[in-house]
């Protein structure tokens, strides 16, 4: 069954706190091109959230959640006719499942024709997967409108997030549950800020917050970073400090890094090529050396087509495990064609999942299940809940 082009995003709010740190969640452009040219009009499923600064401060880790307003990029004109012609296009579209035995991305001949499983080296000592599926909850304390991670108090996170680690571990009980909070640590922005680079890179403060509240749970960390206009090579040996322990991992978003097509974020979708993602792989493997520590998960968020491009070229290496993580939005028929489009048919070694419990449900239609995410092939190992 074709695929209808439909872009599926929407608006985020703009939040107003202190000059010393202004949130501005932009809408995704919906339907946006990427930096590379494509031959296809895949539906574009993921919201776009970025953070600007007037003044990039060093009291920019206060406090500051409780000023959020609840004004959103719809004041705009331009964003409100895109989310007018979005809504149109979505609500007029024929979304039907396919008619079958299995749903898009459930086939298990299809994956094992497009090379599932991968064949890849032992896990190391001390692996997380395959063994064990990762459940993680994305966001940033300083924002209740990038993810489930900020949208509650710290308590009623985490007792949410281990409610969502039960409910998976009830529905396959052969894969125990290690839960994680997936911290964006470098966000993207809509203005350059100070550095001339589009992104602001969070004060060690709040990592270390959030890895307090990750320990209190049992939980992994996870930093995601969103380069804007900078270079993974700059950004990344920044993190050392904090990726040398054992149970923090990483994640990199192709959507944000623009430094190629010199877009700002929010107006185009960016990119990475294998040679950048075997450059973080690399790393990674270097510390887990330098430090004698276990294997470091690292997740790579795709949902388009030239998100990642070369994607056969990314190294398996014994050190990292390689999660591609199918990250858009929408109708579950729609995510499920994104991950078959997007993840199955291009194989690394493990597969993630991303969840949303606003904007996946936004035109009425039920948050997938792990009963739902568990007829998939390959199976996810790392879902996250934004």
């Amino acid at each position: 069954m074709k695929r209808p082009s439909i872009p599926v995003a929407g608006t985020k709010g703009r939040p107003s706190v202190p000059a010393c740190l202004v949130f501005l969640a932009v809408a995704a452009a919906l339907g946006l091109t990427g930096c590379a040219e494509s031959k296809s009009s895949p539906p574009e499923g993921k919201a776009f959230a970025a953070v600007t600064t007037a003044k990039q401060a060093p009291q920019a880790a206060a406090p500051a959640a409780a000023a959020f307003a609840k004004a959103t990029t719809a004041d705009k004109p331009a964003a409100k006719q895109a989310a007018k012609a979005a809504t149109k296009a979505y609500t007029s579209a024929a979304a039907k499942e396919p008619k079958g035995k299995y749903l898009a991305g459930e086939d298990p001949a299809y994956a094992k024709r497009c090379g599932w499983p991968v064949k890849c080296p032992e896990p190391l000592p001390g692996s997380i997967l395959p063994k064990k599926r990762i459940v993680a909850y994305y966001g940033n304390p300083l924002s209740k409108r990038m993810g489930a991670l900020g949208e509650y108090q710290k308590d009623e996170m985490l007792r949410r997030l281990k409610g969502e680690a039960a409910r998976w571990e009830k529905a396959d009980p052969s894969h125990p549950v290690q839960p994680a909070l997936h911290l964006i640590a470098v966000v993207a922005q809509g203005d350059p800020g100070k550095a001339g680079k589009y992104r602001m890179v969070m004060p060690d403060k709040i990592v270390n917050q959030v890895y307090g509240w990750a320990k209190e749970a049992n939980a992994l960390l996870f930093i995601d970073i969103q380069t804007g206009h900078d270079n993974i090579r700059t950004l990344l040996p920044r993190f050392e400090w904090i990726l040398k322990n054992p149970d923090v991992h990483l994640g990199i978003d192709p959507e944000f890094n623009l430094i190629k097509c010199g877009k700002v974020p929010g107006s185009k979708i960016g990119t990475y090529d294998a040679e950048d993602i075997n450059y973080a792989s690399g790393f990674l493997r270097d510390l887990v050396k330098k430090y004698n520590i276990p294997p470091k998960v690292f997740t790579v968020h795709r949902f388009t087509r030239n998100g990642v491009t070369n994607a056969r070229r990314i190294a398996v290496r014994p050190e990292v495990q390689m999660i591609m993580h199918m990250d858009g939005w929408g109708a579950p028929w729609l995510k499920r064609d994104s991950y078959k489009d997007y993840i199955v048919s291009e194989p690394v070694q493990y597969t993630g999942f991303k969840l949303f419990y606003h904007n996946d449900t936004k035109k009425g239609d039920p948050l997938m299940t792990p009963q739902d995410l568990l007829k998939l092939e390959p199976k996810p190992l790392y879902v996250q809940y934004q």
